[in-house]
């Protein structure tokens, strides 16, 4: 509808129209240069992708490395990534007494999840206390990996205060990162890019970071708790984002490996395997892009070592960044001495009992099963992750005893071939030296 008070085309002053002219032009050509730089940035992204470090690259520096042995770490007041960093909640006395229990137990490594809503509420104060953390950590010798993206549980998350955790369920507060409004949405898939951008360059040169874990779990269909209300083809849209994640990390050019770890096992043979497998895309993917491989196995020994084996073909060091869960033969005494025998480094689900209640299996979620398991005991036998209870105390002592043994004889032989090295080095260089007389 046209208002008396407005002009027709034709009735416009030849300054205006001429003004219109001009800026339409001004449009066209915008919309002109992005059509031929279009194919130059789909180049710029595909080569950014393809910067997967040399075998030669990789092996030197997991060479420089020993053998990482770590957990996944969420702290006991925290029910999930916002609750453990967000300022109102960010308990640095907590973390340094449970990083202390696990420098004497002898782990080296963390594996910690960000979240891309605290960046954007305020990164300035997120950084700071990423600082805290790992000068913490480093104060304990222990590696940070740090996870930038997640498609595990609640595809809804919110900053703020968050809910407290439902009775006998685990993980029931968790969240996902970024979650289905803007995962599903690709148009909005650049708001991420400031957060990958910032943390990466900030800690890009920073010793204390190990690892960069780009996305876990990518296209992950929470059947079990939030299928509901996941997003129809979610394995298309994270894709998208993974490609655009890996894209912006490798152009930081971060002296860290990147890595995303592949996850859907079942009896030892990897799903995304399988062509007809609607998460093979996935699969190739991040085996293709990554820099060292990860992956995760809450199977049996057996089973694991199948695994294993199908990715060993690739050449590149290896890195299991979840596995034990008590309940399905996936424990310390079974897999440790296979990660050991084939020097993969390997984080456990969980450390001290607390907020995230993985010490409840999955099925907890399907009421009907959580109600029977309660009849026979308030607290589940065996605990499903975690390692310890809130006040430091081992759930096993035993498991605690044979990992420390076996970390005194890995990091021992470690050593041993440090010197062996240091050694033949020191030899090579007197026969290189010229000689006099």
């Amino acid at each position: 509808m046209q208002t008396n008070d407005s002009l027709g085309f034709a009735e416009m002053h030849p300054s205006i129209l001429w003004g219109v002219i001009r800026a339409l032009r001004a449009i066209l050509g915008v919309m002109l240069l992005m059509l031929l730089l279009n194919p130059v940035i789909s180049q710029a992204y595909q080569s950014d992708e393809n910067q997967q470090w040399s075998l030669d690259r990789v092996s030197t520096w997991a060479s420089q490395k020993p053998w990482g042995l770590g957990f996944n770490y969420v702290p006991r007041y925290a029910i999930n990534q916002l609750e453990m960093w967000q300022q109102t909640t960010f308990d640095a006395e907590i973390i340094d007494q449970e990083l202390g229990w696990a420098a004497e137990i002898g782990f080296n490594s963390v594996r910690v999840f960000l979240h891309h809503l605290l960046w954007q509420q305020d990164a300035g104060g997120f950084l700071q206390r990423i600082d805290e953390f790992l000068a913490i950590a480093d104060s304990h010798s222990i590696d940070v990996m740090f996870v930038l993206f997640d498609d595990v549980w609640n595809p809804m998350p919110q900053l703020g205060r968050q809910p407290e955790p439902r009775a006998g369920v685990h993980n029931s507060g968790w969240v996902q990162s970024p979650g289905s409004a803007i995962l599903g949405d690709l148009k909005r898939h650049g708001e991420l890019e400031p957060y990958v951008r910032g943390i990466l360059s900030a800690y890009r040169d920073d010793g204390r970071v190990a690892v960069w874990d780009l996305y876990n779990e990518p296209g992950n269909l929470n059947g079990i708790s939030y299928g509901y209300s996941e997003l129809q083809d979610k394995q298309g849209y994270s894709l998208s984002l993974l490609k655009k994640v890996f894209a912006w990390a490798r152009s930081e050019h971060p002296n860290q490996p990147l890595t995303a770890g592949v996850w859907r096992l079942n009896e030892g043979r990897w799903r995304g395997q399988q062509t007809n497998d609607p998460g093979a895309a996935l699969f190739d993917f991040m085996l293709q892009h990554s820099d060292i491989l990860s992956f995760h196995s809450y199977e049996n020994a057996a089973n694991t070592a199948k695994a294993i084996m199908a990715l060993d073909a690739k050449g590149r060091p290896m890195l299991c960044t979840e596995y034990m869960a008590r309940g399905y033969d996936s424990t310390f005494e079974a897999l440790l001495p296979l990660f050991a025998e084939k020097n993969i480094g390997a984080m456990h689900w969980g450390f001290v009992s607390g907020k995230s209640q993985t010490i409840y299996p999955w099925r907890s979620w399907v009421s009907i099963i959580r109600f029977w398991d309660r009849l026979f005991a308030d607290r589940p036998n065996p605990w499903h992750h975690d390692l310890l209870h809130a006040d430091g105390r081992p759930y096993r002592p035993e498991e605690v005893q044979f990992i420390r043994a076996l970390i005194d004889r890995k990091l021992g032989q470690h050593r041993s071939e440090i010197r062996t090295n240091q050694k033949l080095g020191t030899e090579v260089l007197k026969d290189a030296a010229p000689r006099q007389g």
